[in-house]
C-alpha cells in the first residue's frame, strides 16, 4: 500500500472517529438547568452569555393576517386582548430573567409553568395552570454534521393565543408559518387550540427525518460490520445506540403527553380538534415503533460485530496453528540430524543433504492436502 493510500485511510479513520465522539458528545442544548438546592419554589436560572429573548407574533383571521416583532413585553397584554383574532407569540431566548419574568407576567402563565419553561431540560409533558395550558415537548432536528440535536421547545395554549418559548433559533415550525400565511388553509378558520395542535403536530413530525437518516445509517453500519469491521465501526455503533437510546426516551414520553391531553376531559381542546390529536398521537407510536426496532438492530449489529472479532480471531489461530503443525515434523527431522554423534550413517551419504530436504518438501506437501481435504484450507466449505 502506498504512503498516500495509506494516508487517506488513516484520515478517513479519524473522520469517523471525530464524528462517533460527537455523537457520543451530550449536546450543549440539552445540559440540565435547575436552580440551587433549597431555592423557592418557581425559581428558575438564565444561561449565562446567552442573548435575551426575542418576540415575534402573528395574528391572524380568515381573512386578515399581521406579522411583527414584539419591543415590549407590555405589549403582550395588547395582542392577546384580540379576541377576534388568533394569536402566535415566537419567543427565542432565555438571557434575560427580568424581561422573561415580565412575559410570564404579561401573558398570565404560573411562575411554576415559567420555571419549566426556563429550567431545562424538563420531561415531556401537559400540565394544566389554571386556564393555561403547558405542553413540554422536545423537538429532534439532524444537524449539518449528521449528529442528532435535542431541544426543548415549550407551549402555552391561552384563550386565545399560542407562546412557544425555544432557547435558540430554528426549529421545525416553517410549515406552521407557511399555512398561517396562505390564506386557503384551515388553520385561519379554527381557533387557538387547533393552532396548539399544528404546533405539536410539527415536532412530532419532525422526528420522520431524523428516523429516516438512522436507517440509512444503521444500513451503513451493517454493510461496514459485514464487509470489514473495526474498532471505528464499533464505536459509531455505539454513538448511534446511545442517541436512539436518547430518542425513545424523549418519544416515549411525548407521547404519553399527548395521550394526556386526550385523556383528560379538562384539557382545552374542541371536539372538532380531538381527532388531529389523536393522528399526531399515531405519529407519535409510527416513529417510537420505529426507534424501538433500531435499538434492536444496533444491539444485533454489535453481536455481530463481536462475532465477526472473534470470528476473525479463529481465522488468525487456525493458520497459526497449521503452520506450526506443519513445522512440528519439519522440527523433529531437524532435531534428529542436527545431534552431534559419529555413527549416523546418512551423514556420510552423498545424497543426504538432498534426502532431508525432500523429505521436508514432502512432509509439508502432504500436510497441506491432508489440511486441504478435510476442509481446514481453501474454499471448500464442507468439513468431515
Amino acid at each position: 500500500m502506498s504512503r498516500s493510500r495509506r494516508g487517506s485511510k488513516r484520515q478517513r479513520e479519524a473522520a469517523a472517529l471525530r464524528e462517533a465522539r460527537g455523537l457520543l458528545a451530550r449536546s450543549a442544548h440539552t445540559r440540565r438547568r435547575r436552580p440551587p438546592s433549597g431555592a423557592a419554589p418557581g425559581e428558575f436560572v438564565v444561561p449565562e452569555d446567552a442573548p435575551g429573548p426575542s418576540l415575534s407574533a402573528m395574528c391572524y383571521a380568515h381573512d386578515a393576517l399581521e406579522e411583527h416583532s414584539v419591543e415590549d413585553a407590555h405589549e403582550l397584554r395588547t395582542l392577546i386582548q384580540r379576541s377576534d383574532r388568533v394569536t402566535w407569540i415566537d419567543i427565542v431566548g432565555f438571557g434575560d430573567g427580568r424581561a422573561l419574568e415580565q412575559i410570564g407576567d404579561a401573558l398570565g402563565i404560573h411562575q411554576l409553568a415559567m420555571a419549566d419553561v426556563v429550567n431545562i431540560p424538563q420531561r415531556p409533558k401537559a400540565e394544566l395552570y389554571d386556564d393555561r395550558l403547558l405542553v413540554v415537548t422536545q423537538m429532534a432536528r439532524m444537524t449539518e454534521s449528521g449528529a442528532i440535536d435535542i431541544e426543548q421547545v415549550t407551549l402555552v395554549l391561552g384563550p386565545n393565543w399560542v407562546a412557544s418559548f425555544q432557547e435558540h433559533a430554528g426549529d421545525v415550525f416553517d410549515p406552521v408559518r407557511a399555512r398561517i400565511r396562505s390564506p386557503q388553509t384551515r388553520i385561519r378558520d379554527e381557533r387557538a387550540d387547533f393552532l396548539m395542535y399544528a404546533l405539536i403536530d410539527a415536532v412530532i413530525d419532525g422526528y420522520f427525518p431524523v428516523v429516516e437518516a438512522i436507517a440509512n445509517t444503521i444500513d451503513e453500519l451493517e454493510e461496514v460490520v459485514i464487509s470489514k469491521p473495526n474498532h471505528v465501526s464499533l464505536a459509531r455503533i455505539h454513538a448511534m445506540r446511545r442517541r436512539v437510546l436518547n430518542l425513545h426516551r424523549v418519544q416515549w414520553r411525548q407521547r404519553d403527553a399527548i395521550h394526556s391531553l386526550l385523556r383528560d376531559e379538562a384539557m382545552p381542546f374542541s371536539e372538532r380538534v380531538k381527532p388531529y390529536l389523536r393522528d399526531t398521537h399515531d405519529h407519535a407510536f409510527q416513529t417510537l415503533d420505529a426507534i424501538e426496532s433500531f435499538r434492536e438492530m444496533l444491539v444485533g449489529l454489535i453481536e455481530l460485530q463481536l462475532s465477526s472479532a472473534s470470528h476473525r480471531l479463529n481465522e488468525v489461530m487456525k493458520t497459526l496453528t497449521i503452520v506450526a503443525t506443519i513445522f512440528i515434523p519439519l522440527t523433529f527431522l531437524a532435531g534428529v540430524y542436527g545431534m552431534n554423534f559419529d555413527y549416523m550413517p546418512e551423514l556420510r551419504w552423498r545424497w543426504g543433504y538432498a534426502a532431508v530436504w525432500l523429505s521436508f518438501v514432502v512432509t509439508a506437501v502432504a500436510f497441506l492436502l491432508w489440511f486441504r481435504r478435510r476442509g481446514w484450507i481453501g474454499n471448500r466449505d464442507d468439513t468431515r
